[in-house]
């Protein structure tokens, strides 16, 4: 029987773990402040909103929001984040995205300052990424990252294929899993016989955005299956990249959808907060 990664008990570990910090630097007068920048009145974004604000409340982070309406131009934006880029008590920055088409998206991101940019979306950031030395982590890579390490999964030496490389998912997850010190291949639309690729893999983390593209017969037995995908199937029914029910028998460890990988993304966006508020306290 494979062993289900329980990404919700895992998020709760964490967040404890993270409201003991956040105590301890409150009690330095040190206390880290998230803004989150809502633009337009899309559904999805206003629960991922509301989320982030229900997970700061929850470990003690001050959390302040800017919704603002549909018609916002591009400048009035970036003035805003001027603003909370120079004010000292905020910590980190967000602006949740997709953004109404008329906004320029990439200049939006790049104007939070790096020191604040707790998405690790600025270039500046994804560089240091890249090289090793980032103190922010994109979250779905270092949420998995946080799965892997509280199942005492060691990634050394382990043949690891990711599938979609996205540059919030895919890209940063094959970097991140490279210097976990596993052998990782990036695979995409253009990659031939992709299922020659994924039955070599020891962990198989999918981020394609397609559900159930990953069918039993890409698996290898004993496999460790990472679902990053958030679907939904014939039925309108929530489901992974990943075809769990034929999957799962195959698989040694792997996490469901939802409950797996899902609840650690904005769990990690606390640990972004709490590490630049840190950083900029110059702990």
């Amino acid at each position: 029987m494979p062993h289900i990664i329980d990404g919700k008990a895992i998020r709760d570990y964490n967040l404890e773990l993270m409201k003991k910090e956040t105590a301890a630097l409150n009690a330095q007068n040190i206390y880290p402040c998230l803004s989150v920048i809502i633009v337009g009145n899309d559904p999805a974004s206003r629960v991922y909103v509301n989320n982030k604000k229900a997970a700061c409340e929850k470990i003690g982070i001050i959390s302040r929001e800017y919704a603002l309406p549909e018609e916002t131009t591009t400048q009035e934006l970036l003035n805003l984040i001027d603003e909370l880029n120079a004010d000292e008590k905020v910590s980190g920055i967000l602006c949740q995205m997709p953004v109404p088409k008329h906004i320029d998206s990439t200049a939006v991101l790049n104007r939070i300052l790096p020191e604040k940019d707790v998405d690790c979306f600025h270039p500046l950031n994804v560089g240091k990424l890249s090289a090793g030395n980032g103190t922010v982590m994109p979250c779905t890579p270092m949420g998995i990252i946080k799965l892997l390490e509280y199942e005492k999964i060691d990634p050394t030496g382990k043949t690891c294929v990711v599938i979609g490389r996205s540059n919030i998912v895919g890209k940063p997850m094959a970097v991140m899993m490279s210097q976990a010190d596993a052998t990782v291949t990036l695979c995409h639309s253009k990659t031939v016989d992709l299922p020659s690729v994924t039955r070599n893999a020891d962990i198989l983390i999918s981020s394609v955005g397609k559900p159930k593209f990953v069918t039993a017969d890409m698996v290898k037995e004993g496999a460790i299956v990472i679902d990053v995908g958030m679907n939904r199937d014939e039925n309108n029914k929530l489901c992974g990249d990943v075809d769990f029910e034929n999957v799962a028998p195959k698989t040694s460890y792997i996490t469901p959808v939802p409950g797996g990988v899902g609840p650690m993304t904005i769990t990690m966006l606390m640990r972004n907060t709490i590490e630049v508020a840190k950083e900029q306290a110059k702990l």
